[in-house]
């Protein structure tokens, strides 16, 4: 059937691989699980202002110039281990 690992794995534990492998996780997939966070931020102002930097960081094409931005919103990714 087409069930991948991530399918498989709950937001919470792929949020904690990819802070426990950062360095080797592709900034698409960090941008992937960063939109499932987004609407669960307790505020709207916080929810808008990720939401532009993702926005910002999707229309970049170099992808190392992606992973140096995704790496300045790796406190959502704490923050959402935190609220758990």
């Amino acid at each position: 059937m087409g069930f991948t690992l991530d399918s498989i794995m709950s937001l919470q534990d792929q949020v904690k691989q990819i802070l426990n492998d950062f360095d080797n996780t592709s900034p698409d997939k960090i941008l992937e699980i960063l939109i499932q966070i987004q609407p669960t931020l307790k505020s709207d102002i916080t929810q808008a202002y990720l939401q532009g930097k993702i926005q910002a960081i999707l229309g970049i094409s170099d992808s190392a110039e992606k992973k140096k931005l995704c790496k300045n919103l790796k406190p959502y990714l704490d923050w959402y281990i935190q609220g758990m």
